[in-house]
């Protein structure tokens, strides 16, 4: 479960030239990772956070960008208020000593018009390791509820809770942890 608690996504990548890059704002009522997990041959326990916070630069002209995303550990939710305790608990997540996941990218390659490829580092439980998440698909408009621009994004990943120092409950709770992030992003005007 810790190694869901990793999604934050942004740094600023140095090629970005600054006139023609657009800054996004993360709509944290409409951004929610959500992971999966095996619990043991019987289910696949689903859960998600809910509270997200973080940035986008994209230079659309010169195909770049970067992602800074913070998601706040103890906002885990899988249904169960005990076993959601339980994961904010140092068996899993230690949201006290370590209250946020961050995702901050190093690099993003636009693969397609609609689909792109980012690398960065995720940070879970004050351990941080590479993870890619591949962009399945992106589009940008005008909302017609707020009128402002805005960017949607689907991204999906995987990731070992080993990698991060978490084997509570193993092997009856899988160490694979699919992921995926729905992320709806407000162009910010300066």
């Amino acid at each position: 479960m810790r190694r869901l608690a990793g999604l934050a996504l942004l740094a600023l990548i140095p090629s970005i030239g600054f006139g023609a890059a657009e800054y996004y704002r993360i709509d944290p009522a409409h951004t929610f990772p959500h992971f999966a997990i095996k619990h043991g041959n019987f289910s696949t326990l689903y859960g998600r956070f809910d509270q997200t916070s973080g940035r986008l630069i994209v230079d659309w002209e010169n195909k770049n960008g970067s992602v800074d995303i913070k998601i706040a550990a103890v906002s885990i939710s899988t249904g169960h208020k005990k076993r959601d305790d339980h994961l904010r608990s140092p068996d899993f997540l230690n949201v006290t000593e370590f209250p946020d996941i961050q995702y901050r990218s190093t690099n993003i390659e636009f693969t397609s018009d609609t689909a792109a490829t980012v690398d960065g580092n995720l940070t879970i439980m004050g351990v941080t390791k590479p993870t890619q998440l591949k962009v399945n698909r992106y589009f940008c408009g005008d909302n017609p509820i707020n009128k402002k621009k805005t960017c949607g994004f689907e991204a999906i990943g995987e990731i070992k809770r080993s990698d991060f120092g978490n084997t509570f409950g193993s092997p009856g709770i899988g160490d694979k942890m699919n992921l995926w992030f729905e992320v709806e992003a407000i162009k910010e005007n300066f």
